[in-house]
């Protein structure tokens, strides 16, 4: 199996900017959120401020799920349609008090991109709170497991345990491929304003994912990240997306973000994340 290219130093620092860059954009459009707003709004405000702030490219435009749609309960069933899907776009549900939501953004600066998702709510949800909460240990898991350099798939499944013991769905298994990570190439920095997207996604991404593809066919490895056979070998060096969702009953939550996989090693490419913050605001993180 050939490993990807090795990413320098100089490449980190300049994903870590592309995924601060998201993250930036979650938490500005959350605080600017009111009741009524449409996902379609709130999509659009994070599209603005991405392009305003240096975006030239995507691997797919913003996304912005509410209420049961959080949980994916609202969808056609993505796993069935392994495509495109019209209902997992943004649309009109209307924001309300209490409503889980989910922001999910992936901007490119200079040919580097980042794939992040943010969760919230305004007002109080105790159910959230939890899956936040618990979304945790999946991050841990995840981390040891992939330092362990155990197969993807095998990663895979053990979240998928995971959600079995916790009693949740893992909603990650309804979007396209069940996918619960996907690769991340860098682009060419062309020095382009702006690329093509079609259907929200991002020619130039998309394409270098295509083109993962078959060359993983050919070497034995698998740029989406799942439970499937194709996905049973050793974590492949490189940069991969990482999204555990986890929903029960009507609410759904998740992050993603970008995890370093080395020849020997494996580390989340930035520990100042919201969801690290989190984490140690409610005293959850380990000292």
């Amino acid at each position: 199996m050939t490993a990807a290219i090795h990413h320098s130093v100089e490449d980190l620092a300049r994903f870590r900017q592309a995924q601060r860059l998201a993250y930036d954009c979650a938490e500005t459009i959350a605080s600017q959120m009111r009741i009524g707003m449409t996902e379609r709004q709130v999509a659009a405000m994070m599209q603005e401020y991405l392009l305003d702030h240096g975006a030239d490219d995507c691997f797919h435009q913003p996304f912005a799920w509410f209420g049961d749609r959080t949980a994916f309960r609202g969808l056609i069933a993505l796993k069935q349609l392994k495509g495109f899907n019209p209902a997992f776009y943004p649309g009109f549900r209307r924001l309300e008090e209490n409503m889980p939501f989910i922001l999910d953004c992936a901007p490119t600066i200079h040919g580097c991109t980042a794939d992040i998702g943010y969760c919230g709510v305004i007002g109080k949800n105790p159910l959230l709170d939890k899956l936040m909460d618990d979304l945790l240990a999946y991050r841990q898991l995840i981390l040891k497991m992939a330092k362990e350099r155990r197969p993807l798939a095998e990663i895979s499944l053990a979240v998928d345990a995971l959600c079995a013991q916790h009693g949740y769905d893992p909603r990650h298994k309804a979007y396209p491929f069940e996918t619960l990570a996907h690769r991340i190439e860098k682009l060419a920095d062309d020095g382009k304003k702006s690329h093509l997207a079609i259907a929200n996604f991002g020619v130039r991404n998309v394409s270098e994912l295509v083109r993962d593809y078959f060359k993983g066919r050919k070497e034995g490895w698998n740029p989406i990240w799942n439970s499937s056979h194709a996905s049973n070998h050793p974590p492949t060096v490189g940069l991969w997306a990482v999204e555990p969702h986890l929903g029960y009953k009507d609410v759904g939550a998740k992050w993603e973000e970008l995890l370093v996989i080395t020849e020997d090693d494996a580390f989340w490419l930035d520990d100042d994340v919201p969801q690290v913050r989190r984490w140690k605001e409610r005293g959850l993180w380990p000292n």
